[in-house]
């Protein structure tokens, strides 16, 4: 996986949603943060260095003082809505797995250069299709005979994606994933608006 970005979360009280795009796919993964955890992300990724060593940044120094470093992290489970993850780092030749929040582990990796990945489980579990309408509906048939035959494949195609927007959207509510229902519901206004 790789950073795609954060953002502000609303529904969540001024958290942020680090997004994860998958590198070999179409899949990411919003994990919600805290503030701080954005900001140690968002400062390494920016390479804006600080005057003084924030949290994780004493953290890579003090790895790097016992001459080891983090070689990856995996988020590795998804538990009634909360993520898991393991740093994974080098030890005299020895990988050693720790226990740590997605939003630390990641702000390390980034600090180390280290690869993020995350169990397909889990991926599967909370990931979105990262372009919903091309990769599930496929290519269109275009027509250009006469304006009305156009105007009906294109109503037939915003029926077809309207249909399963709302499929999607019963599954989200389902699932009690209400932060992608709402993300669906708002598209579905969009296409009927």
């Amino acid at each position: 996986m790789e950073i795609l970005g954060l953002s502000t979360s609303p529904s969540s009280g001024g958290a942020y949603a680090l997004i994860l795009n998958e590198t070999d796919g179409n899949r990411r993964l919003p994990i919600i943060i805290g503030t701080f955890e954005a900001q140690a992300i968002a400062l390494e990724l920016e390479h804006i260095k600080p005057p003084r060593p924030m949290t994780h940044d004493l953290l890579r120094n003090v790895v790097q003082s016992f001459n080891t470093y983090v070689k990856q992290v995996f988020i590795n489970e998804l538990k009634e809505g909360t993520f898991y993850a393991e740093i994974i780092y080098d030890f005299n030749g020895k990988d050693v797995h720790m226990d740590a929040r997605p939003s630390d582990a990641i702000a390390l990796a980034i600090r180390f250069n280290a690869p993020i990945f995350v169990a397909d489980e889990v991926l599967s579990e909370a990931g979105i299709q990262a372009d919903l309408s091309e990769e599930e509906l496929g290519d269109s048939p275009k027509f250009e005979e006469q304006p009305e035959e156009a105007k009906s494949a294109k109503d037939t195609e915003e029926d077809s994606k309207l249909k399963l927007l709302e499929k999607h959207l019963e599954t989200a509510i389902e699932k009690e994933d209400y932060e992608k229902a709402a993300k669906l519901r708002d598209e579905i206004k969009k296409l009927k608006g």
